[in-house]
């Protein structure tokens, strides 16, 4: 099963898979809501690992690396919704309700997980189940009702969100003992030596264990990691106004014409380009 849609601000994805396929570590421009519904997933935000059940919803800004790591080849089924954050910008002469408030107000990679549960979950699904019969048989007035629906979800996220802060529905991140203070030394340390080698010195950890601890827990390499990382910091430099050696430098990369390059192949434009748009 696979029901897709978007409009302006919106892209609603209701997927079905009877075998779970190969996902990367990766970072939207959009912020993202992911409800997880089947399946046997870790989910890998930044540098924290959730363990995810049904009625799990994992909220991501644009700044936050991600990845699912499927532990079996069980049948996998989510919604995810991807949405440009300037809708807000566009509502707030209707509103002042904060409707980025749970995806900027915390820290990086962390709080990315609300469990829903009880009159929640029910409108939560309500929600998806709404969309998606817009989609399947669009008529006038369509594309407004989707936006409508999906801000009326985004309201709600927001309240649980509020919950989840309170601890209603809180259930923390589980990383395994050894991989938590390596992504944390990661995270913290992007503009350092961060090759097999000084991590090795640093950890006191053979190269190739901990390279195998890595992609057991996580599907992926740490050069993949650490690369993405470096461009999740460049955007959010560019994003701030640094010019593009000052992003260079400031995420870790020690070559121009290499991070002008992997800039470039994994944004989709040049870092000078997302500067300036």
């Amino acid at each position: 099963m696979y029901i897709h849609g978007k409009n302006k601000y919106f892209d609603f994805t209701h997927r079905w898979m009877e075998t779970p396929p190969k996902f990367d570590f990766h970072l939207h421009d959009r912020f993202e809501i992911y409800f997880f519904i089947a399946g046997d997933v870790h989910y890998l935000i930044d540098k924290n690992v959730y363990p995810l059940s049904y009625g799990d919803m994992l909220i991501l800004n644009n700044r936050e690396l991600h990845k699912p790591t499927f532990r079996s080849n069980a049948p996998y089924e989510n919604v995810v919704i991807h949405f440009d954050p300037s809708i807000a910008a566009s509502l707030a002469l209707v509103s002042d309700f904060p409707l980025l408030d749970c995806f900027v107000n915390r820290p990086q990679g962390e709080a990315n997980r609300i469990t829903l549960s009880g009159s929640r979950l029910d409108a939560a699904l309500a929600l998806f189940k709404k969309a998606e019969l817009l989609l399947s048989e669009p008529r006038d007035g369509a594309d407004l009702l989707l936006t409508a629906c999906m801000i009326e979800l985004l309201v709600l996220v927001n309240q649980a969100f509020r919950d989840h802060r309170s601890g209603t529905g809180y259930s923390p991140a589980v990383t395994h003992e050894k991989l938590g203070p390596l992504l944390e030394y990661i995270d913290g340390h992007l503009e350092h030596d961060l090759t097999l080698e000084a991590l090795e010195r640093q950890f006191y950890m053979n190269r190739y264990y901990l390279s195998r601890l890595f992609r057991k827990h996580t599907g992926s390499t740490i050069h993949e990691y650490i690369l993405l990382k470096r461009i999740a910091r460049a955007k959010k430099l560019l994003q701030e106004g640094h010019n593009v050696t000052a992003a260079c430098e400031g995420s870790g990369f020690n070559d121009y014409s290499h991070f002008i390059r992997m800039f470039k192949r994994l944004v989709g434009v040049p870092p000078g380009q997302y500067r300036n748009r």
